[in-house]
């Protein structure tokens, strides 16, 4: 079984190339999704994450407070590190038993969907490594489509986001979406059945 990191930045496309990769008879792993359940199931993640940021970072039905974590974190970049030191963890390890169980499911391959794919380092865990990238306007104008925010807003959240060339530079493929989504769909289905 071939294992697939799809990244990129928000807008770019990742999804539409998910589902074909899941046409194709692939699984596929949302790590936002694996890190969300992890924060309601894994009691020795939740346990970490409470030693190193006080108990009060949970409310008492056990939901994670994000804004009192956010306020820790995003001003002290080694409380950050700390952060995603004990996240990525957990969350790789989850990644393995996801990517095992696909493989006793015969699945010809995984897809790990990840914007922090490389970093985290899920991306150790992949044979070959793809980056979804578009021009900025284009993706403006999905994250405003799909999202409902202002043309301001989507501007900012690309512009905090790494550039499409960040991502290009660090994977093995690259899918570049500049055209419908018919077009996109086409170019995945080739490089798929290239991989796998």
């Amino acid at each position: 079984m071939t294992v697939i990191g799809i990244t990129g930045p928000t807008g770019a496309g990742k999804t539409t190339v998910l589902n074909v990769l899941a046409e194709l008879g692939g699984a596929v792993a949302d790590c936002d999704a694996v890190y969300h359940q992890l924060l309601l199931t894994d009691v020795s993640m939740q346990n970490e994450l409470k030693n190193r940021f006080g108990r009060e970072i949970f409310d008492e039905n056990g939901y994670l407070r994000r804004k009192e974590l956010g306020a820790i974190v995003f001003g002290d970049r080694s409380a950050l590190d700390d952060l995603n030191a004990i996240t990525h963890r957990h969350i790789v390890a989850e990644l393995r038993r996801l990517i095992a169980r696909a493989e006793e499911a015969g699945r010809p391959a995984m897809a790990l969907d990840a914007v922090a794919l490389l970093e985290s380092g899920a991306g150790g865990l992949c044979d070959v490594t793809v980056a979804v990238t578009a021009p900025e306007e284009l993706r403006v104008r999905r994250v405003m489509a799909r999202e409902g925010v202002s043309e301001e807003y989507a501007w900012a959240r690309v512009g905090a986001q790494k550039p499409s060339a960040w991502f290009e530079a660090r994977c093995t493929y690259t899918l570049r979406n500049d055209g419908d989504r018919e077009s996109l769909e086409a170019k995945a289905r080739t490089l798929f059945e290239s991989i796998f």
